[in-house]
């Protein structure tokens, strides 16, 4: 008899990581939460990364139908994907503004921008992401994946929460949500001796790569909350989600050969992006998750993170060395 893959093989190559995502849609329970009766987002200013298609681009439309203020961060589709937008959901409260998770530098002129357009959002959700083919360094010298997947998004929140933003927002709290991946589960440890370095990898580990980046974000995201939270009351909710698989352009960087079957196994098997969002919209907008923190879902579902995400001798470390990775690229600069 075949031995059922572990779970830190699940992960381990693109196929394996198909047929995860295949098998977890066919044997999920029941919905533990449900969309319905969710309460209006009229009059809340909502930041959505990585808008311009996929997951990002129906969270945005999802939230403009629901009466929110988007503000779509992307790379490319400005203007023509804000138009989609509020074309297809009737709504005229959508506002574009460019962001390129992979330029560094580029971080504190858009939160910069961010804030003084638009004033702080109420709700910050964090989905940009990307599956790259093989490892390539920024100018920093960094992993591209690294950067976009996890470090961009440390950089990112560090500028938007300086000052304590939120101190005049009124009587809601604000949320932040990150959109993660159960691949988190896949890696066995942190590399806290090669954090941050540049080692050159091809597609074959792309996708572990990728498992392991999330794993960083997640493990950033309860050290976020710990750290916006000190007291005994909730300032800021963070929370994070698995969408489960999307049929989406992620996997955009796959080799070409295999493009037509990847449509094709994606566009069968895979939620709809429309479906996929629905744990964004429910995190965002439920009021039941008013004053609560560190919560995770997998699709419809409220489940715990792997336990290396929510050690926080682990979260305090990773910010740490976050923090002087940061420096240090200062410093070159």
């Amino acid at each position: 008899m075949k031995e059922v893959p572990s779970r830190k093989e699940k992960y381990q190559s693109p196929a394996r990581a198909t047929l995860t995502g295949i098998l977890d849609l066919f044997k999920r329970s029941a919905d533990q939460v449900s969309l319905e009766g969710m309460p209006s987002l009229e009059g809340k200013k909502i930041l959505v990364t990585g808008a311009s298609s996929g997951l990002g681009l129906a969270t945005s439309m999802e939230l403009a139908r629901r009466g929110a203020h988007v503000i779509m961060a992307v790379r490319s589709g400005i203007p023509e994907k804000g138009e989609l937008v509020k074309r297809k959901s009737g709504s005229e409260k959508v506002d574009m503004i460019p962001l390129d998770l992979a330029n560094i530098s580029s971080l504190p002129a858009f939160a910069l921008a961010l804030k003084q357009g638009f004033g702080m959002p109420d709700v910050i959700i964090c989905n940009a992401a990307m599956v790259a083919k093989q490892g390539r360094p920024v100018k920093e010298g960094l992993d591209e994946m690294f950067v976009v997947n996890y470090f961009a998004k440390f950089l990112l929140m560090n500028e938007l929460i300086k000052g304590d933003p939120w101190r005049q927002s009124g009587t809601h709290i604000p949320r932040i949500i990150f959109v993660a991946s159960e691949s988190h589960r896949n890696p066995e440890h942190i590399d806290w001796e090669g954090f941050g370095t540049y080692k050159p990898y091809g597609i074959k580990d792309s996708v572990a790569m990728y498992g392991y980046y999330k794993l960083l974000l997640l493990t950033m995201a309860n050290e976020l909350s710990r750290r916006l939270n000190s007291g005994p009351a909730v300032r800021c909710s963070v929370f994070a989600l698995c969408p489960g698989p999307v049929n989406s352009n992620i996997a955009r960087e796959a080799p070409r050969v295999f493009q037509p079957l990847l449509k094709l196994v994606f566009g069968i098997f895979f939620r709809s992006p429309k479906k996929a969002c629905r744990p964004v919209i429910y995190l965002a907008a439920s009021g039941a998750m008013e004053g609560r923190t560190g919560e995770y879902m997998f699709l419809m579902q409220r489940k715990d993170m792997d336990e290396k995400a929510m050690d926080p001798e682990k979260g305090r470390r990773l910010w740490q060395l976050s923090e002087e990775l940061s420096i240090n690229i200062h410093m070159r600069e």
